[in-house]
């Protein structure tokens, strides 16, 4: 896979962690929002290594 692919696909999962925060704010999430909150972590911590492995592609 090609570097810009790469960023084309990560900037894509970025733009749905708002939804997963929207999810969250759901009061009937009942146990799913214990998966909504793990997804979000792992998301983050995904974007952050992307980050510190290319630090000028993405914001």
């Amino acid at each position: 896979m090609d570097t810009q692919t790469l960023i084309e696909r990560v900037a894509l999962v970025k733009s749905k962690r708002e939804e997963l925060l929207i999810l969250l704010e759901q009061p009937n999430l009942g146990s799913l929002r214990i998966d909504v909150n793990q997804a979000l972590e792992e998301m983050d911590d995904l974007l952050d290594e992307f980050k510190r492995t290319f630090p000028t592609e993405i914001n």
